[in-house]
Parts: C-alpha cells; structure tokens; sequence
C-alpha cells in the first residue's frame, strides 16, 4: 500500500493501481527512445505487472502498531514481503517468460542487500529462476535487457513521484525520495543528465523536463480516503472497505524550454 497521511485522513493507493500507472508511461514511450521493439509487449506486460504480488495484501491492509498508519509497501516485514514477491513473480512467469524475468530481476535487487537468511536465500531463488526462464527466451541481449529494466525502473519512479506526493505539492513539501528529480538511467541517453526536473504545476499538472512520452500523458490514480476517527471506531479494514474510491486525473506534461 501506498499512503499520505492527512490531518484527519489517510489517502491509500493500491501497489496494482501504481503499478498500472507505471504501465501508462510505458505504453506512452516514444517508439524511438524504445531498444529492441521486438520485446515491447513483454516489458509493458512486466512493467503493467510488476506488483502484482500486493494485490491480495492489499485488499486487506495491515496497520503498523509503531506508528499507528497503515503499513507501506517501505516498511512490511521482510518474511511476509518475500513471499507476496514470489508469488507475483510466479504469476507474472505464467504470463511470459521475458516478462517473469524483468520482474524477479527488480525484486531480487531489493533483497540484494539485506544480509538475513530469508532475504538471501530468496534472491539465490530469483537468481535461479531468471537463468532457467533466459534459457527459454529467444534471442536474448543483456544490453536490451538493462535498458528494458531501467525502463521498468524509471516508469516506477514516476509513477511512484505522482502516488507519494499530494496533488499540486510545492517542490519544497515533496517527498524526500523526489526532491532532485527523477533518476535517469544511464542507458537514457537520448535523455542526458543525473536527474529529470519534475514539479506539480498544479493540482491536475505534473511537469517533466526530460520528456520520454509522445505527446502529454493522462494518468488515474484511483484511491481511498480513509478518515482517522473511522478507523478508530470500527478497525482499519472495515473503514477502508466502507471508504469509496477516489479517481484523480493528473496529467504529465513537458518542461518549456526557456
């Protein structure tokens, strides 16, 4: 789950909603800025995908004792975390191989880096599974394949700057993850720099300096508004059940250049 808290509300995002809008940009790529078009269906299919693992999770979210918020797709228990990965990149497997392995490669990545036995022992699993599932794909490239994961990567980034910050946020307010902007992969060439600029023009307006899309991109983030008071009188499941859900247009539009 993604979550802003407000003063009396919390805003929820489903990780499947986010990744659907991750899955927008995608499709919306300029077809030049795209390496190796043959794969093209596969890495919007990953990218449309690549949270899938949450669907389940977060049709019943979990409330963190520790801070008295629902818990955020950032601070889940590493264990149960694990498992929801494995069982969306199971599922994403099922639909394509290219696909399967584009994901299990991000996930695997997340867990790279923490040392507990569970953590390793899950990307020596990926790791398995992404050598058997290239064996099955046709004319791989690991040059087209980065690109493809950095793609996968800089759609979620974005898609993750619209979900995190309040609609028509000011620069300073924003998120700290996006304060410089959003990564640029070094593979982008075609767009150059370390970081894109990207600022809420205003309440239904996203600007982006670097512009990847073919013309301006409408995007839908669909969510819930869950009030405090609800969830202390009936429990958090009930309140986010009961809470209808929201639909905000936001649209993502070039920087000028000056």
């Amino acid at each position: 789950m993604i979550i802003r808290e407000r003063q009396d509300d919390i805003v929820m995002i489903t990780q499947d909603n986010h990744a659907r809008i991750a899955g927008v940009f995608a499709a919306n790529w300029k077809n030049s800025f795209f390496n190796s078009s043959k794969k093209r269906n596969s890495v919007e299919l990953a990218i449309n995908e690549h949270d899938r693992g949450w669907i389940p999770v977060d049709c019943t979210p979990f409330m963190n004792d520790q801070n008295s918020l629902p818990y955020t797709f950032m601070y889940f228990p590493t264990k149960p975390k694990l498992i929801f990965y494995k069982n969306g990149i199971d599922e994403v497997e099922q639909m394509d191989n290219y696909a399967g392995i584009l994901c299990s490669h991000h996930y695997a990545r997340f867990a790279a880096n923490d040392s507990n036995e569970e953590s390793q022992a899950f990307v020596q699993h990926e790791e398995n599974r992404q050598r058997k599932l290239k064996e099955k794909v046709k004319e791989f490239d690991p040059e087209s394949f980065q690109f493809h994961y950095d793609l996968l990567n800089f759609c979620d980034n974005l898609s993750l700057y619209v979900c995190l910050n309040e609609p028509g946020t000011a620069k300073v307010d924003e998120h700290q993850f996006y304060k410089s902007g959003i990564p640029i992969p070094t593979t982008f060439s075609f767009l150059g720099g370390d970081y894109s600029a990207i600022h809420w023009q205003n309440k239904q307006t996203v600007m982006l300096s670097d512009f990847p899309f073919e013309q301006p991109t409408w995007i839908e983030i669909k969510q819930k508004v869950v009030s405090k008071q609800k969830i202390i009188e009936c429990g958090l499941v009930a309140a986010y059940k009961d809470a209808p859900i929201e639909i905000v247009p936001v649209s993502i539009n070039k920087i000028p250049r000056s």
